[in-house]
């Protein structure tokens, strides 16, 4: 029975809003592998900010955050202040 119960916790955790859905579309292949790995973590793509650099992608995961690169480096100590 518990095994049951966390399996219906993981499957409800990957369904994605229509809005993380439309920030998962703009991802790049590198950052969809970092943040699918990052999700088993608890993290949840946040929002994407774009630069002249390329695009940031965000997770959050409670009081943690999380940056992945356009080539899919990922950043668990980053350096970026997000507003509340």
């Amino acid at each position: 029975m518990h095994a049951v119960f966390e399996r219906e916790v993981l499957l409800e955790r990957r369904q994605y809003t229509s809005e993380q859905s439309t920030l998962w579309d703009k991802l790049s292949l590198a950052q969809k592998f970092a943040t699918s790995s990052l999700t088993q973590f608890g993290y949840d793509l946040a929002f994407i900010r774009s630069s002249k650099a390329g695009k940031v992608a965000i997770l959050r995961c409670e009081s943690k955050t999380a940056t992945i690169s356009d080539d899919g480096e990922i950043d668990t100590s980053p350096s970026i202040v997000i507003r509340p």
